[in-house]
C-alpha cells in the first residue's frame, strides 16, 4: 500500500543535527496519521507521500521547517517569589495568556536561578537548529473511522482513550 492521505504510516527514524550529533535515536518507532492531521512536520510529510513500506528517505529541514528559529523576546527574567521553593533548571511549566487563548500557550524551560530572579526561556529546546530526519517505511495500513474523526492514530503507539 502507498503511503496516501488518511493513511496510518509507522516509520523507524533517527534525527540528527546537522553536523551528525544525535538527537532522537528512535528508540520507539513513530506512528502518525497522513494527510495534514499534523503528527509529523509538513516537508517529511510531502517526501513520504506515494511511499510504502521498506522505502527509506532523508530529509534536510532548516529551523524554520522544524522547531523555528531562536527568538530572543522570549528569554524572560521573572521574580524569584513568583516560583515555588522547590524549582531547578531544566524544570518546564506552560504559562497560558492572560486572555486564556490556548493558542499563545508556551513552554517554558528554566535556565538560571538566583536568590532574587529565575530565568526563563520559551523557546523550543531545538530552536534555530537544522536537523536530518532519517526514516524507513515499516508499516502503512488504511485508518480506522474513529481515527480519521479524531484527527490521530489509535492503539500501540497511538493516542489511547
Amino acid at each position: 500500500m502507498l503511503i496516501a492521505r488518511n493513511s496510518v504510516v509507522t516509520l523507524s527514524y533517527k534525527v540528527t543535527d546537522s553536523d551528525g550529533n544525535s538527537i532522537d535515536e528512535g528508540v520507539n518507532p513513530m506512528v502518525y496519521l497522513h494527510g495534514g492531521y499534523g503528527g509529523i512536520f509538513d516537508r517529511i510529510e510531502e517526501q513520504l507521500q506515494g511511499k510504502r513500506s521498506g522505502d527509506s528517505l532523508e530529509v534536510k529541514l532548516l529551523p524554520e521547517d522544524a522547531f523555528g528559529d531562536y527568538d530572543a523576546e522570549l528569554i524572560n527574567i521573572e521574580d524569584r517569589h513568583l516560583f515555588p521553593e522547590n524549582i531547578e533548571v531544566g524544570m518546564q511549566f506552560e504559562r497560558g495568556s492572560e486572555e486564556d487563548d490556548d493558542a499563545d500557550d508556551r513552554l517554558f524551560t528554566i535556565t538560571d536561578i538566583t536568590a532574587d530572579k529565575v530565568v526563563v526561556d520559551g523557546n523550543h529546546p531545538l530552536a534555530g537548529v537544522a536537523i536530518v530526519f532519517a526514516c524507513t517505511v515499516t508499516d502503512v495500513r488504511v485508518a480506522t473511522a474513529e481515527e480519521l474523526s479524531h484527527g490521530h492514530v489509535h492503539g500501540e503507539h497511538g493516542h489511547h482513550h
